[in-house]
């Protein structure tokens, strides 16, 4: 699964709004880390719907962030997580790290 977040979507929504521009990003930059601790957290305590709720929401971060194939995996493991099932954590959490990584550099 090799993609690259990027901000065309955002850039597309704000247009020439730059102030827009800048508090979407900073909106996504606070939440997402927020978000990932969460989840870490409801997967370490095994509250896997818990977890199903927050991978919901990140999902739709990876949509803003350009990341197609991320949000097809997301759905699969939100649905997987509904029905007790962890075992694409690894995966998940590799794609987590890129996107930390990423918003680091913007």
């Amino acid at each position: 699964m090799i993609e690259t977040p990027n901000l065309n979507y955002i850039k597309e929504l704000a247009g020439e709004d730059i102030e827009f521009e800048k508090k979407f990003i900073h909106i996504i930059k606070k939440e997402f880390p927020e978000e990932v601790d969460t989840y870490l957290e409801q997967i370490q305590t095994n509250e896997l719907l818990l977890a199903a709720e927050t991978v919901h929401k990140l999902k739709h971060k990876f949509n803003i962030l350009g990341l197609e194939k991320a949000y097809g995996y997301a759905v699969t493991y939100e649905e997987d997580l509904r029905v007790g099932n962890n075992k694409m954590d690894m995966d998940f959490r590799s794609i987590l790290q890129k996107i930390t990584k990423y918003l680091t550099t913007i």
